[in-house]
């Protein structure tokens, strides 16, 4: 059933032609009252073709509206309220929710089409810090959004594994560094080693010199470089693994920056072809005047390759590779200039397809209102917040359930729900501020009050001694607000993807939820009578879509709390 479609061919029918069905339907709006309809139609266009007064023209054609699922048409001032039947149309839209089950909201736009998500990618031999998990998580919810909109989904990390940084490291390694104490805790002492790099160099600026000379030995492939990098990549791997299990998330491709030692000549060789390299101060660039873009800067005076020069190589091996439809980088708004330099160097090189590769920016974490920063130690580690989420979710469940089963299990769940669900409702343009205790209040707009919503509606099912059945409608308000609530789910689901925001679906969620409590405080679902099937079909359709929508977004979903 559309009920757009439904109210869109009535008004075509009674029109006679003079708007076409798509213009007819831009125009159909939900009121924010449900007493104004459940759609309604502005006849102000209609005024000049009729030569009425559009409130003229809405009261001669409401009453000529009516068709299946239509209880009543009604003109309001210049505009025509319809109101759909409760009972037959709830039916409908129930019994399709319950025969999909988890299929519900499940598109085929992308059918046979591939989306590349290129995200997380953390600094080898850096801890995994909250600075990461907006990528993380925000990059997890629009791949499996991808998915739900029937896209082949490739999730790509491709991690710091090159770079600068790595000179920095080892120079701080071979002059101050123990291997007993990187062997003991490789995470924290290689930290401890980058944090006094950045601080010596202040007083000692030639330590900036000798790291790049390291760096430069290890693209050459010095033996003694190549050792301590595969040590440091390693073991910041068994770190991250780590993290990536706590939040449920996986990767079809761990290819970071030294994949592409290999892949990014002959991408310089064809800018050298087609005449697009220039030389600025010794340096290889491409020039990006019609874009009102700064050079790219593609070699170094020395050489050395840049970010720009291995995301080129990445994005012609990705396309080879996956032949991909969308190509998505979920990297923070500070790299949007870096990005739109990326795709303007592959358009100038003459490949359309650089339009299918989209930079997904977001704000940041901040902690005292300043951007977190691994080199000055301003940084809270993710897996402790995670570990702090989980103990505090098992306290509550103790205080408030102490005999609940698989009690670490649900406060896992609940935990790392609380901190998914906290950045994911998050317009992920705004900036965040560190607030341990705003993530994990289990009140009010958060992962937890969606997970404890949907498990008391399991609640209700497992008491129930009916089995729930669509065949008859509900006629009563309550459920009608929360029916046309689940009706929306396969759209909310196709609009957060073409909007590259999981908070669409996050916020779309808390209102679902928010209806059913309202529905539960008002209506005795477990009355018996001979409306409690339709009762328990809708509390059936509220966890389907619950759950599904609480899985895209990456969390999990206990059936009990």
């Amino acid at each position: 059933m559309n009920f757009k479609a439904i109210f869109t061919a009535q008004l075509a029918s009674v029109l006679n032609g003079q708007l076409s069905d798509e213009a007819i339907a831009d125009l159909i709006e939900t009121p924010k009252n449900p007493a104004h309809g459940d759609l309604a139609f502005p006849c102000f266009t209609l005024a000049k073709v009729f030569r009425k007064s559009p409130a003229s023209i809405a009261d001669e054609t409401a009453c000529l509206i009516q068709g299946p699922h239509i209880e009543k048409a009604e003109a309001a001032g210049p505009y025509i309220n319809i109101f759909f039947s409760k009972e037959s149309a709830g039916a409908v839209i129930m019994e399709k929710i319950l025969n999909e089950g988890n299929e519900y909201g499940q598109l085929n736009d992308g059918a046979g089409k591939t989306a590349v998500l290129d995200f997380s990618s953390p600094n080898i031999a850096k801890p995994f810090s909250m600075g990461h998990l907006r990528s993380t998580v925000i990059g997890n919810a629009l791949g499996s959004l991808a998915e739900k909109c029937g896209y082949t989904a490739v999730r790509i990390n491709h991690l710091g594994d090159w770079g600068t940084q790595f000179g920095k490291l080892i120079t701080a390694y071979t002059k101050w560094g123990s291997p007993d104490k990187v062997k003991e805790n490789p995470i924290k002492e290689l930290l401890s080693l980058y944090i006094r790099f950045h601080e010596e160099a202040e007083a000692n600026p030639a330590l900036e010199d000798e790291a790049r000379s390291w760096f430069k030995e290890l693209e050459n492939g010095n033996e003694q470089a190549q050792a301590l990098w595969s040590w440091f990549r390693e073991e910041s791997l068994k770190e991250f693994q780590r993290v990536y299990d706590m939040l449920g998330i996986h990767f079809d491709s761990y290819n970071g920056e030294a994949f592409y030692n290999d892949k990014m000549e002959p991408v310089i060789e064809e800018l050298m072809a087609k005449d697009l390299l220039a030389e600025s101060d010794g340096a290889e660039v491409v020039q990006l005047p019609d874009e009102d873009l700064p050079p790219c800067l593609i070699k170094k005076s020395d050489g050395a390759t840049l970010y720009a020069t291995r995301d080129l190589a990445a994005a012609f091996y990705r396309k080879e590779t996956y032949q991909f439809d969308h190509s998505l980088y979920i990297v923070g708004q500070e790299q949007s200039i870096h990005f739109r330099q990326v795709k303007s160097v592959i358009k100038k090189m003459g490949y359309e397809w650089a339009d299918n590769m989209t930079h997904v920016p977001f704000g940041l974490y901040l902690k005292d209102g300043k951007k977190m920063s691994t080199r000055k130690g301003r940084v809270i580690l993710l897996e402790e917040v995670l570990n702090e989420a989980i103990l505090l979710a098992k306290t509550n469940i103790e205080a408030k359930n102490p005999g609940l089963e698989n009690k670490d299990e649900v406060a896992e769940a609940v935990g790392i729900g609380a901190i998914l669900f906290h950045d994911l409702k998050n317009d992920r343009m705004n900036n965040i501020e560190f607030s341990l205790e705003d993530m994990l209040t289990f009140e009010g707009e958060t992962g937890p009050y969606l997970q404890y919503t949907n498990a008391r509606a399991y609640s209700l099912l497992r008491k129930a001694d009916d089995i729930p059945s669509a065949e008859n409608g509900l006629s009563d308000s309550y459920s009608w607000e929360i029916i046309k609530l689940l009706y929306q789910y396969p759209e909310k689901i196709r609009q957060s993807y073409m909007q590259l925001s999981p908070s669409v679906l996050a916020k779309y969620l808390i209102d679902v939820a928010q209806a059913f409590n309202k529905y539960y405080g008002q209506v005795r679902i477990l009355e018996k009578d001979n409306s409690i099937k339709s009762r328990l079909a809708l509390v059936k359709a509220v966890t389907i879509v619950l759950s599904d929508g609480m899985q895209t977004l990456g969390m999990k979903v206990p059936r009990q709390m």
